[in-house]
């Protein structure tokens, strides 16, 4: 029996497994190789789209499913489906982009289906998160985009203008019909309601045949906070935010240029992180 069996990794990526340069370190790789060879289980669980996500599955050398659109989906990449997908997002997500627009007329904005991403107010700032992402250039207007849709994602290159609009999306009289969420400094987005990382945990564990109680979920960002509450150990890097490490049962001293995978498999080994 393989030291890490029955255990389950579910990692955040940007911020987390992946440096600045969205690279995956040497060490982390090698990590990941040995925690597999002694029957671990390991994957990520990411705000993006499936498709957009098969450079990650390759640089981490795994075909296995993983968790996408901050809780919308799990796809299988050898299958090239959907394991599952959550309730589509509602159309009237127009109504809240139509006031964004009205009152932050800054703020770009795309709308993604579950198999597509259309981009319907075009700014830097979306254009900068379309290149670092690899994602096409598809202009729709909001209106027009085929549904059904998966989620909607804002972006401005001035954090206190996303702060701003989590602001004016809060009192909206829709508001309670979606999730809001802040995936990334200069990124928004608009969910179905009750849509988020922790939704995949008990699902995830299913598929990779574990507990919940042995799965160890990894982030650094806002939106990563529920599926920490959720796993069986919850663990912040150490560059993540306040917020992040209170709801953390672990927090690492190891950021995402140092390799923070390595190191948590490193403290699983050697009963510093213990997993039920």
């Amino acid at each position: 029996m393989g030291k890490f069996q029955g255990i389950l990794i579910c990692t955040d990526l940007d911020g987390t497994l992946l440096r600045a340069d969205k690279s995956v370190s040497e060490e982390n790789l090698a990590a990941i190789d040995y925690f597999r060879a002694e029957e671990g289980a390991f994957t990520f669980v990411t705000g993006r789209m499936p498709f957009y996500a098969t450079d990650i599955c390759r640089a981490v050398r795994s075909d296995v499913p993983f968790g996408c659109i901050n809780g919308g989906g799990i796809y299988d990449p050898r299958e090239g489906k959907y394991l599952w997908q959550h309730t589509p997002l509602s159309p009237s997500v127009c109504e809240l982009l139509e006031h964004v627009d009205r009152h932050m007329p800054g703020i770009g904005f795309q709308l993604n289906t579950f198999e597509k991403l259309y981009t319907c107010k075009n700014t830097p700032a979306l254009e900068n998160f379309r290149r670092v992402t690899k994602m096409p250039y598809v202009p729709c207007h909001h209106r027009d985009v085929p549904g059904p849709l998966a989620k909607a994602v804002l972006a401005d290159f001035d954090p206190d203008n996303i702060t701003r609009l989590h602001q004016l999306l809060a009192v909206h009289p829709l508001a309670s019909e979606f999730d809001l969420v802040r995936s990334e400094r200069t990124l928004f987005e608009i969910l179905p309601n009750h849509t988020h990382k922790g939704l995949l945990i008990p699902k995830m564990a299913e598929v990779f045949g574990t507990t919940v109680e042995k799965t160890v979920a990894v982030g650094d960002y806002y939106n990563d906070i529920p599926m920490l509450r959720e796993a069986g150990v919850g663990v912040a890097v150490a560059n993540a935010l306040p917020e992040v490490k209170a709801a953390a049962d672990y927090v690492l001293a190891a950021t995402n240029e140092e390799h923070a995978i390595a190191a948590i498999i490193r403290d699983i080994e050697n009963g510093g992180l213990l997993v039920k």
